[in-house]
């Protein structure tokens, strides 16, 4: 059994300084690919559910932060698909509970505290054996959801991208969906990915455990977008987003995709890329974490 997928337009970017820049500017409106688990986080999930219903195990087991759309996204896949969730969140019960920690009991999710200590031993093989003592037999699932099955979903996902692009961008954060997109994508086309973590040079590292080509030299991480770090915002950012979605009716969710809209303009700007460039974004979801006031 798999998620409910609907197919997604690609929605070309009408703007003055995209256009004065001589170039074309797509995004793949990944957002609006299921009603809950949206963006990535679908082709990320979707092999790890294939894989847990196929070793029969009725729980997925995974970790996050409060905030966490992966937590989010897990939730809403296995409540849809008839299995159980477990989610280890970092840091001490807070309530009442934030939306996003909200929905997901709403959606059947069992969560479970740990301390910032514990929570960095979440891929110590030791860490992993104490939880499956403790919550039984359940298919773990790492942080953010990137592992293996997760690049492989990735990649699928670059294959249906369209043809005639020659830059695909998107935002990274643990480095999965970029393996999978570079992974996916044809040699010749240049991968973008901006970083909405604070010092994301270490990123480089994560993500070449799964290139299949460990020296390809056609992807890049921009990691000058970050606006203070993980889940951090400015004004600026937040006049960027609202001055987007008036201009072209898509909306950018605060984490991901407003950062790497707002520095994929900034290159444009600095005309980054060459006269007569076909640029694709990928909308990577993740709206629900937006703040209410966007």
């Amino acid at each position: 059994m798999q998620l409910l997928y609907n197919a997604t337009p690609v929605q070309e970017i009408r703007h003055k300084l995209v256009e004065s820049a001589g170039v074309s500017l797509f995004i793949k409106r990944e957002d609006l690919n299921h009603p809950l688990v949206t963006g990535n986080k679908w082709w990320k999930l979707k092999h790890n559910l294939l894989q847990a219903q196929l070793e029969q195990k009725p729980t997925l087991l995974t970790f996050g932060g409060a905030f966490s759309n992966h937590i989010y996204a897990t939730a809403a896949a296995t409540h849809e698909l008839g299995l159980n969730s477990i989610g280890i969140i970092r840091g001490e019960e807070t309530t009442p509970l934030n939306p996003t920690l909200t929905f997901a009991t709403a959606q059947g999710m069992q969560l479970h505290y740990v301390s910032r200590e514990d929570y960095r031993r979440k891929n110590d093989p030791i860490f992993l054996e104490e939880l499956t003592r403790r919550f039984g037999n359940s298919f773990i699932v790492p942080e953010g959801g990137s592992n293996a099955l997760a690049v492989k979903g990735c990649e699928e996902f670059a294959k249906s991208l369209p043809a005639d692009v020659d830059t695909i961008c998107l935002p990274v954060g643990t480095g999965g969906t970029i393996a999978g997109i570079i992974n996916g994508s044809p040699a010749e086309k240049r991968i973008l990915g901006f970083s909405s973590l604070k010092g994301g040079n270490f990123l480089y590292d994560d993500v070449k455990q799964w290139l299949n080509n460990k020296e390809a030299a056609n992807w890049h991480i921009e990691t000058r977008y970050h606006f203070g770090g993980y889940a951090k915002h400015t004004p600026e950012l937040i006049s960027f987003m609202q001055e987007f979605a008036e201009t072209t009716r898509v909306v950018l969710d605060i984490v991901y995709t407003a950062k790497m809209m707002f520095g994929l303009f900034d290159l444009i700007k600095q005309q980054h890329f060459p006269k007569g460039s076909r640029i694709l974004a990928i909308h990577t979801g993740g709206l629900q974490g937006n703040p209410v006031y966007l």
